[in-house]
């Protein structure tokens, strides 16, 4: 049974996170669904006046675009409380000033966030209470583990939102009806007819002031071990009975516990590499290790790649590559699926005889398909072609599908207990190659592809 969110508290209402991301989002949902009421509370360190608060409020939804009569309401009555809410009594009160089903949104670091849900064992809440956590969710399977556990003495499973932001409602749709409503693809897709599959997101983007978490967590963390491991669930998943929120995480997750690094070798599977020096569109980018806030002891990676195999009949033997690197060359979000190339060209038919690719793009969502086909030109010479199409506008924004769940108590595309924990297991060899220095950590350039050395993915 689902209910309705009437009161959202947002923790750590004073940060990046909550003006850059959370409230243009919340402005957008609001926009979109006029008739919801809802009640806001912003609670933070900062010493803010409801007034401070209110404008940021604003300023953030005016940066969405967000207006109307739903909008208005919320203005006028949302609040600021400046609180610790790792305190027994200012959490109490805190929670005290929620009506109806409340919602925690957690904007705040993975360490004091473990101890907010400490402290929520400690005071009384609502029956319909629902949490929603950031990444990343532990540091390995033991700490993950051990936080599902403290979790489950607060609230059921389907009432926890471990947010994954990569994923919005429309590209998991997206994905699902282009490979499950088509015939031409379903019944090709496997080890039969795929070679091989890459899930790719790299950007443009260094660092941009996020040392305090990145120099922590680095490529592998920030994006395979959370987002990209949940787009590979997504695509090689096998057909679910429905799209509820049950069917859908039970069909991710007997994904990921297949899931095992290429080889069953980490030096081998993967390799890691951060940027130095360069220039991207023109734009002067200081080496990663010179960055403020960065440690360089730490050798943190800017790029990660990982291989793996899904031990399935159905992707046995069809190596799953997963890349993202920043202040890269070329922006690529996308997933490539290779098929095998045809087995035998009739005799006159010239042309490379080159694989059926198909690139699945991210924000925005699109599509194309490239093919070899006779040309215009000589009709025994083939050529390259490719049919595109957009699943979209792609004008809505990733944490306006986060508060939707949330909101509307749909855990659907939040990360379950269990497939966090499958996340961590799938990369702990891998980390504990790199951490014992057993992949070199090489550099690249900014502004370029990565490691001259480097085969192109996808």
């Amino acid at each position: 049974m689902t209910q309705r969110v009437d009161t959202l508290l947002i923790f750590g209402a004073s940060g990046d996170l909550t003006a850059r991301l959370l409230l243009p989002g919340l402005g957008q949902l609001l926009s979109d669904q006029p008739n919801r009421r809802l009640d806001l509370i912003g609670v933070g360190s900062a010493d803010w006046t409801d007034e401070e608060w209110r404008k940021l409020v604003t300023n953030s939804f005016g940066e969405a675009s967000a207006d109307g009569a739903c909008v208005d309401a919320l203005l006028a009555q949302t609040r600021y409380v400046k609180a610790d809410v790792t305190d027994v009594a200012d959490l109490t009160k805190v929670l005290g000033m929620a009506g109806g089903n409340p919602a925690i949104y957690f904007a705040l670091p993975p360490a004091v966030a473990a101890q907010v849900v400490t402290t929520l064992q400690k005071v009384e809440f609502p029956p319909g209470l629902t949490l929603a956590l950031e990444k990343p969710f532990g540091m390995d399977v033991p700490t993950a583990q051990a936080l599902n556990a403290e979790l489950a003495k607060l609230v059921p499973e389907n009432q926890i939102h471990r947010v994954d932001h990569f994923l919005g409602r429309s590209t998991v749709f997206n994905i699902l009806g282009l490979r499950f409503a088509n015939r031409i693809f379903e019944p090709v897709w496997n080890s039969e007819h795929i070679a091989e599959i890459a899930v790719v997101y790299d950007e443009q983007l260094g660092l941009e002031g996020r040392a305090g978490y990145y120099d922590k967590a680095g490529a592998l963390i920030d994006m395979i071990q959370s987002h990209l491991l949940q787009v590979m669930a997504v695509l090689a998943m096998e057909p679910p009975s429905t799209l509820g929120q049950d069917d859908l995480r039970d069909a991710k997750e007997l994904v990921l516990r297949a899931t095992r690094l290429w080889g069953d070798d980490p030096k081998a599977s993967s390799r890691r590499a951060r940027y130095t020096a360069g220039s991207i569109d023109g734009r002067e980018m200081p080496s990663y290790a010179a960055e403020n806030g960065v440690d360089p002891a730490r050798e943190t990676e800017t790029l990660a790649e990982v291989a793996l195999e899904i031990s399935t009949w159905r992707w046995k033997g069809v190596p799953i590559t997963l890349r993202s690197g920043k202040a890269i060359g070329q922006r690529r979000r996308e997933i490539v699926v290779t098929f095998k190339p045809a087995q035998q060209l009739p005799v006159g038919l010239t042309g490379a005889n080159q694989p059926t690719v198909l690139r699945i793009y991210l924000a925005p969502d699109a599509m194309s398909l490239e093919l070899d086909i006779n040309g215009p030109g000589d009709p025994y010479e083939l050529e390259r072609v490719s049919l595109d199409a957009t699943f979209g506008d792609g004008q809505l924004l990733a944490y306006r599908e986060v508060l939707a769940g949330i909101l509307d108590g749909d855990p659907t595309l939040s990360v379950r207990g269990d497939s966090a924990v499958e996340g961590w297991r799938i990369l702990a060899p891998v980390i504990a190659a790199w951490r014992a220095d057993e992949v070199p950590l090489e550099e690249y350039a900014a502004g370029t592809e990565g490691p001259d050395d480097w085969k192109p993915v996808g």
